[in-house]
């Protein structure tokens, strides 16, 4: 048996809409430690890890371990019928095949229930190895929203280089180009690199705007870079997390010479 309330709907809100831009069907795992998901997108170039500690919930209780398996859109939808700042409950049994939401409105006396049918889905978890990323650039959530949104009006894929002083980000499309580059600074808030080496890599622009929409959950992104492995983003709010491995995007001949 589940039973996880959160203060504020939004949490999860914010994380549905950020993850089902790659997945569309997920298990999420129920344990006394809280709740966890994993997932691939289906071409196998993005992997979704997400974290939930119980001490993101105001009150948490999880008897045995629980697969809930969901299609995300439909999800969403239901918790798009709640406010921001509803207090949202999650109930959940082994044996019921569906997943019960109820909204209480803080400032009023209105409840709203919700169920949603639950999919089976076979429980594929991979394992993330403790990586030690050679590369690590820290900047607002927002600015690398933006910058992924307007160089994929231009390209397809963006080339990311990484110095102790700066990072670039540039992209080559049939009829223009285009680069940011972000200086280094000491500013709390800003953009941190951390490298002991030069880098570059390529990356989809599909893929890292989708990825770049989970900026509503945290004011700052790391991403995390070595060569030859997947680049990590990684999104921190409060005790839970969301982190995504995007492979990358081959070099074109110019790029390799």
């Amino acid at each position: 048996m589940l039973e996880a309330e959160l203060a504020e709907a939004q949490t999860l809100k914010k994380l549905l809409e950020a993850i089902k831009e790659l997945i569309t069907d997920a298990n999420f795992q129920c344990n006394e430690q809280g709740i966890s998901l994993q997932a691939m997108d289906n071409s196998h170039v993005a992997h979704v890890f997400v974290q939930l500690e119980k001490a993101v919930f105001v009150n948490y209780r999880c008897d045995s371990p629980i697969s809930i398996g969901v299609h995300l859109n439909s999800f969403a939808k239901i918790l798009k019928c709640a406010k921001d700042d509803d207090v949202c409950i999650l109930n959940a049994a082994a044996d019921d095949g569906m997943l019960h939401l109820t909204y209480k409105a803080k400032d009023a006396g209105r409840i709203s229930k919700y169920r949603l049918k639950l999919i089976d889905m076979d429980t594929n978890t991979f394992d993330i190895p403790d990586t030690y990323y050679d590369v690590r650039v820290k900047l607002p959530s927002e600015e690398l929203l933006r910058i992924v949104r307007e160089l994929s009006v231009l390209g397809e894929s963006v080339r990311v280089d990484v110095s102790k002083d700066d990072v670039k980000f540039t992209t080559e499309g049939a009829s223009a180009d285009g680069n940011i580059l972000l200086k280094h600074t000491e500013d709390e808030g800003g953009v941190s690199i951390v490298t002991n080496q030069d880098i570059t890599l390529n990356f989809s622009l599909k893929y890292l705007v989708n990825i770049a929409k989970s900026e509503s959950l945290s004011p700052q992104v790391l991403m995390g870079m070595n060569a030859n492995v997947p680049l990590l983003v990684l999104y921190r709010f409060g005790h839970g997390r969301v982190q995504y491995y995007l492979t990358p995007s081959p070099r074109t001949g110019d790029e390799q010479s």
